[in-house]
């Protein structure tokens, strides 16, 4: 990873130092560099996907110093790697065989009953993946850490970040073990932190201001010391045989022109050196300079730095190598962590497909730091994306009740119209059977529930029984239904509790009503009454 030997090569310019040199300002964490130390101590569980608390110490390790720059009041910013770069693949294709028959030989070992050397061997066949990121992510959150995931490498996104203002929340190091950090132009960069916060930190504007420590960069630029670093050999583009990292350097250093260096290499190695290989060069330096990072102010996808003309056209305009092009609503949607940046999936958010952090993990996870008080800045222009959960400390262990929630409540926004319209209906009719009930339910229902409720018209006992109402009670009914102008045929639905679980299984008490003006006020006594009973039996008697 990163660029080979550099850092032994630079030794007279990597400085002891402690991370609390930074306190109260904002410092770029390169997550998938913890996230990989923090899996070998739990290599086997993950190559096994075996179950169990342990399988999730990658966690502890990289919440523990989260919270130990808190507690020296330093802001993280958290970035992850996005999407794998095509000029990247040969690269990624070696490492995953290279995993590959580790993860074989470790199985072997596991079956011979040699556990020792089966955790060695996991320990060099673990892969993080972005499923182990997004649980990451969702602490962050509960957290309100600040972070970003990256459209492709996380190490150009820091750099973007390392080159802005602090007004502008941009960061002033970065903690990493990938010397790439370099050849992108980071200002500063810590690597091998421990557990106390100790590390060693290089300096780019002293490495090229010194001239008394040797090798010197006296007479280099960023560009300059870039292509030494390409021609030393990167993932973008392996060297040319016979050419390390003292070769590359004493090759820039005497040309201080990358073009001759390359035809200079051209002339010394001859055949050994690809033909293709000055255009590989090149765009292997453009992916340096020239990254696709994300820009949250602007919501979308740029370059990290503006592409030349002159480069553009040695190109012919083809930057696919730098990633393809990604909308902005997805760019976004990646950045906030909602997308998998490699398959372009949404994340499952139901509670029950999802792999939680369990609430006692959490307590674990926060760590000794998080029993102090934490060093918490506002991040309301921030310019990578602080999300969070909760409001106060003590809700930090609600990640799966929150989840929970979120879910009940898009549950909720996929319940079926027609069962919220019975609801209030049903609910209605128990209250006052009257004719608003009716509006509520609205046209649809309205055919739906003639079907169900549909009784023959010469139905004798349906006629009795509403006869069988008490005058006063026909009274109210009469009393509310004077006040409609026009009504022709309406139907009120007397339901009862027990009738709503099963509607066909029990008879339906109906009324029919004729039409009414308001002027006109229809008017019954008890010897009205009495003649329509009578009127009812001889039209019972007709009809048989």
């Amino acid at each position: 990873m990163g660029i080979k030997d550099l850092l032994r090569f630079m030794k007279p310019y990597v400085e002891t130092a402690h991370i609390k040199k930074y306190a109260g300002k904002r410092v770029g964490i390169d997550a998938y560099s913890w996230l990989h130390k923090g899996a070998y101590s739990c290599s086997m569980e993950l190559c096994l996907n075996s179950e169990g608390d342990k399988k999730l110490q990658y966690l502890n390790y990289f919440m523990h110093r989260i919270n130990m720059l808190r507690h020296y009041k330093i802001t993280p910013v958290v970035v992850f790697d996005g999407g794998n770069l095509p000029c990247k693949g040969a690269t990624e294709d070696e490492r995953h065989k290279r995993r590959k028959t580790n993860r074989d030989q470790a199985m072997l070992k596991l079956k011979e009953g040699n556990v020792a050397g089966a955790v060695e061997l996991f320990q060099r066949a673990v892969s993080v993946t972005p499923s182990m990121a997004h649980q990451l992510i969702q602490i962050l959150k509960s957290e309100n850490i600040e972070f970003v995931v990256a459209p492709y490498e996380a190490d150009a996104q820091l750099a973007y970040l390392s080159n802005l203002k602090e007004e502008k929340n941009g960061i002033v190091a970065v903690i990493s073990e990938d010397s790439d950090l370099l050849a992108y132009g980071c200002p500063a960069v810590f690597f091998k932190m421990d557990a106390h916060g100790n590390g060693q930190e290089v300096v780019l504007d002293h490495v090229f201001s010194c001239d008394t420590r040797v090798p010197s960069f006296r007479h280099f630029n960023k560009n300059l010391f870039t292509g030494m670093c390409v021609l030393a050999g990167c993932d973008f583009l392996p060297s040319v045989p016979g050419i390390g990292i003292t070769r590359a350097y004493n090759l820039v250093s005497k040309y201080r022109n990358l073009d001759r260096v390359l035809s200079t290499l051209k002339f010394e190695k001859g055949d050994q050196m690809p033909e293709d290989y000055a255009k590989s060069f090149r765009e292997a330096v453009a992916v340096f300079h020239h990254a696709r990072i994300y820009d949250v102010s602007l919501k979308r996808i740029k370059h990290l730095k503006p592409i030349p003309e002159e480069l553009l056209q040695f190109l012919d305009e083809e930057l696919d190598f730098l990633g393809p092009e990604i909308l902005p609503s997805l760019a976004t949607s990646i950045a906030q962590g909602n997308i998998d940046p490699c398959t372009m999936e949404a994340f499952n958010v139901f509670p029950s497909t999802v792999n939680h952090v369990s609430t006692a993990n959490i307590k674990k996870i926060c760590g000794p730091f998080s029993q102090q008080e934490a060093f918490r800045q506002p991040s309301k222009d921030s310019s990578v994306f602080a999300i969070s959960s909760r409001k106060s400390r003590k809700e930090t262990t609600v990640v799966e009740t929150t989840q929970a929630s979120d879910a009940e409540q898009m549950q909720s926004l996929f319940m079926d119209e027609s069962e919220c319209l019975e609801e209030a209906a049903a609910l209605q009719n128990m209250i006052c059977p009257s004719i608003s009930t009716r509006k509520m339910v609205g046209e649809e229902k309205k055919s739906h529930r003639k079907e169900v409720l549909k009784v023959p018209d010469n139905n004798p006992f349906r006629k009795r029984k509403v006869e069988e109402f008490e005058p006063d009670e026909m009274d109210s009914v009469t009393e509310l239904v004077s006040e409609v102008t026009e009504v022709e045929s309406l139907e009120v639905l007397c339901t009862i509790p027990e009738s709503q679980k099963s509607v066909e299984s029990k008879p339906v008490k109906r009324i029919e009503l004729k039409t009414v003006t308001k002027e006109k006020k229809v008017k019954r006594s008890n010897s009205q009454s009495s003649e329509n009973k009578k009127n009812t039996i001889l039209n019972f008697f007709s009809r048989v």
